[in-house]
């Protein structure tokens, strides 16, 4: 795949405050590409950036093979953005706020009626097109801004934080729905998100901190690097277990104690297979990644 997103020594500064510092990565098509970082980290700064709202201080943004310096306006014509809080008028009905968004894109009559069918189809949101945008559940005006950020067919989509806030089932939709979009369409999906189970589902990694990058990979090469695995005993002696000199950790009905990596697991297994009669052996999380990494927690649902 090649790269449609290409950061190279990309820096900003808000007066003595270096939000951004010397961040380099990239971003293949087609990917689903998780950054991740506390509030503060520079999440939103660096999107602003590539999308062309804030100017940077010094390095090179590439976004579909246009410099962000040399041809902004083809930039923006290749993302959409849904933001955490919706941009959406609250007043206007769903067909009327995709309409005015629609016109900045010069989409009119029987076009924009052929996108709106297309999308409103895909999104599931023939039922409440005109009803007002204040008078819809979170999960409906969530459907309405992804409609306002796809109404130009972007190469792109930046989803920041793009479920906070909604119930579970809500969200599980809503991934259906941009897991369809990646597969019809061939769509990127860059992602920020507080929810881990989301960022175990990318393709590729990010975590910034203090403007800094701090790790990078897949999900399961940052649970190799920076987590152990554990193992979950079942009906095991507690001061058995502990004499196997690992961490240990005593739940409801059993006993966990973790171990660098897999092939640890197994050598504890051979050594004293009476206590492994009953044990599930499970990965790192990537909240354990991320605490690894920066020392801090990130707020959200649990996750694989």
């Amino acid at each position: 795949m090649e790269e449609i997103i290409k950061i190279e020594s990309l820096n900003k500064h808000y007066g003595s405050v270096h939000a951004v510092r010397d961040l380099s990565f990239s971003v293949k098509e087609g990917e689903l590409f998780a950054f991740l970082g506390v509030n503060g980290a520079g999440k939103s700064t660096t999107i602003n950036m590539m999308c062309g709202t804030l100017p940077c201080d010094s390095g090179k943004i590439v976004i579909c093979g246009a410099d962000i310096n040399r041809e902004p306006d083809m930039i923006k014509r290749n993302i959409g953005v849904v933001f955490q809080n919706s941009v959406l008028d609250s007043n206007l009905s769903v067909v009327d706020n995709l309409r005015s968004r629609a016109a900045l894109y010069g989409i009119h009559g029987a076009e924009f009626g052929s996108r709106l069918d297309e999308l409103s189809q895909l999104l599931g949101f023939s039922d409440f097109m005109t009803r007002p945008l204040g008078k819809l559940s979170g999960g409906q005006r969530r459907r309405a801004d992804i409609a306002r950020a796809l109404f130009h067919k972007p190469r792109i989509l930046v989803l920041d934080e793009p479920t906070t806030g909604l119930d579970p089932q809500t969200r599980m939709n809503l991934w259906e729905i941009i897991g369809q979009l990646r597969k019809k369409d061939g769509l990127t999906v860059f992602l920020t998100t507080h929810y881990m189970e989301e960022a175990a589902d990318a393709d590729n990694v990010v975590i910034i901190d203090s403007g800094v990058k701090a790790a990078e990979g897949t999900p399961l090469e940052l649970k190799n690097k920076y987590t152990g695995d554990y193992i979950t005993l079942y009906g095991a002696d507690e001061n058995e277990v502990r004499s196997l000199g690992c961490p240990t950790q005593v739940l409801g009905g059993a006993v966990r104690i973790t171990v660098p990596n897999t092939a640890a697991a197994a050598e504890l297994i051979r050594r004293k297979p009476e206590l492994f009669a009953d044990f599930e052996i499970t990965k790192g999380k990537m909240d354990d990644v991320f605490l690894a990494v920066t020392g801090k927690k990130l707020a959200g649902g649990d996750e694989k």
